[in-house]
């Protein structure tokens, strides 16, 4: 699996941050304790089964603390590490090394825990049509982070923000103003930008064929049961693709996928993480 070469940029300024914060001045610890010129080599390894997220943004770190360290990878984001299975080998400075240690693991335990929940979605669908989407429901700060760790876990991304796709809603239309249409709406949204993709969210089957006329690429099926979906994408009947959304869960995504949508969109993938268990140890 190909995954995205994330911006290095991005990269920098998370590892930057979060060193930053967790290091502050000094790490008073590690200068009480361990001398300047002592070397040591380390690994960081998984302590449960995981799909590993974050390699690039853990390297950084170290980077960040002490250029001269020696980083070797032993396995590559979107591989599947069993319980014990080395991520990364680090060579150098004890104290750099244990200075950055703690800012490094939580970058691979929070997205390597997106992957693995995103995989274990994307392998309750297999079979299907439906495609797993991440949504904007992420952590301030780690959106871009967070969507990499999704692709590692063989799901895709939706938009990244609000510049980047239309996307109408209900409380769109409950604010638009007297005489405004959702045609209105939809015809200026194609002046602004007519290579966007454009999307109307819909609440009920009775909704779908005013928005089919309206030649939109894809409309979101919000809050339905799965029999309404399934209702529903036999009228749309592939004039336009279909996104199911709104509370959903593992139990539940391969009934949903059953119904024909194109798309899954899963908050839980990013706003609910669990972390998955990662330790430095030093050889």
């Amino acid at each position: 699996m190909m995954v995205p070469i994330l911006d290095p940029a991005i990269v920098r300024e998370a590892a930057a941050r979060a060193l930053g914060e967790d290091r502050g001045p000094a790490d008073i610890t590690t200068l009480a304790c361990v001398r300047p010129e002592v070397q040591a080599s380390a690994r960081i390894f998984a302590k449960e089964p995981c799909i590993l997220a974050g390699l690039p943004v853990a390297e950084q770190v170290f980077r960040e603390q002490d250029a001269a360290l020696v980083l070797t990878r032993r396995a590559q984001d979107g591989d599947a590490l069993k319980t014990g299975g080395t991520a990364l080998e680090i060579r150098g400075s004890a104290a750099s090394i244990l200075t950055g240690e703690r800012s490094a693991l939580n970058f691979l335990q929070q997205l390597s825990g997106v992957a693995t929940e995103t995989r274990r979605y994307v392998d309750a669908v297999a079979g299907t049509r439906a495609q797993i989407l991440d949504t904007r429901k992420t952590a301030p700060g780690l959106r871009a982070l967070q969507k990499y760790a999704v692709v590692c876990g063989g799901g895709a991304n939706h938009r990244f923000g609000l510049y980047d796709r239309f996307l109408i809603k209900d409380n769109h239309l409950a604010l638009m103003g007297p005489g405004r249409t959702l045609a209105d709406a939809v015809k200026t949204a194609r002046a602004l930008d007519p290579e966007a993709l454009l999307e109307v969210e819909v609440d009920c089957r009775d909704q779908v064929p005013e928005v089919v006329s309206l030649g939109v690429d894809i409309i979101l099926l919000d809050n339905m049961t799965s029999a309404e979906m399934r209702a529903c994408v036999e009228l749309i009947a592939g004039r336009a693709k279909t996104e199911a959304s709104g509370n959903m869960s593992l139990a539940r995504v391969s009934e949903v996928a059953a119904t024909g949508v194109d798309y899954i969109s899963v908050g839980a993938l990013t706003h609910s993480v669990q972390a998955v268990d990662f330790s430095l140890e030093i050889l």
